[in-house]
């Protein structure tokens, strides 16, 4: 894990040396950040992120997939959408949208009896105009807009069994494409202070998918340019990965980050 701020630390990096980049940078939308000051002007914001996005294009190798997590606000709900423009049009765009994913942290639906149930966990708001917002963006982003990935490797089995031999596709094996709709709720806690001390934070389970689904598995090489309280470095930790490194400018952050792992690593053990 490397302190530092990611707009600096990034050219430091050497070219081509990462399958695999998964990340949720600051959303400008005035969150509370411990260091960072959320609230610049957007196009401000926009042209930061091309400058650390351009640098994450030149770490990356040709056939590299990068997750870019981006959230809204219900009264700011243009963000992710002006983002990944920035990022991908023009005539000489940074990348190519491959993938969007939905990462839904609480649904609604209904028991096999017919009642309505509530499954996961989201902030509510009190408003006449908005909804609670349950679901944030996940762009998948190449370089060519062909990258092969493993659908089975973050698949789920077949609820109906029939299918597997009803269709020619599945191979024989119980085991079918996620799809772009990721329910992942966030695990409960008792207190957000003690147990997670960041305000916008993804949980390890998101990445997880990600590692599993660009198929290099246990040699991939990870980056999160801003890696928060460490949920990347978790799931690099569980997938057994090859190579991780993590970029954090708040030296209380990164710090919780060494701490969840286990076993707790200084920061020079877990980036090599």
């Amino acid at each position: 894990m490397l302190a530092g701020d990611s707009v600096h630390l990034l050219p430091t990096l050497a070219e081509k040396s990462f399958d695999l980049v998964v990340t949720s940078p600051p959303y400008n939308l005035g969150i509370a950040y411990s260091t960072f000051k959320d609230t610049a002007p957007r196009d401000e914001f926009l042209s930061w992120c091309k400058s650390w996005v351009a640098e994450v294009k030149r770490v990356m190798s040709d056939d590299a997939s990068f997750f870019l997590n981006v959230g809204a606000a219900p009264s700011n709900p243009l963000l992710p959408h002006q983002l990944i423009l920035a990022l991908t049009d023009g005539e000489d765009p940074l990348f190519i949208l491959q993938n969007t994913f939905h990462w839904i942290k609480s649904i609604t639906t209904h028991s096999p009896g017919g009642d309505p149930f509530s499954a996961g966990h989201f902030k509510p708001i009190n408003s006449k105009r908005y909804v609670n917002d349950c679901h944030e963006y996940v762009f998948h982003l190449t370089k060519t807009g062909d990258v092969p990935l493993d659908r089975r490797a973050a698949g789920v089995p077949y609820v109906y069994k029939s299918n597997i031999a009803r269709w020619g596709h599945t191979g024989g094996q119980d085991l079918r494409c996620r799809g772009n709709t990721w329910f992942i709720p966030y695990e409960t806690i008792q207190s957000r202070k003690g147990e997670r001390p960041h305000p916008a934070t993804f949980p390890p389970a998101l990445v997880e998918l990600c590692i599993r689904l660009h198929g290099k598995t246990e040699s991939t090489r990870l980056l999160d340019p801003f890696l928060g309280i460490g949920s990347s470095a978790l799931a690099a930790q569980s997938q057994n990965i090859c190579s991780f490194t993590g970029i954090e400018i708040d030296p209380d952050y990164l710090a919780v980050a060494k701490l969840r792992l286990d076993p707790p690593c200084e920061p020079d053990l877990f980036s090599r």
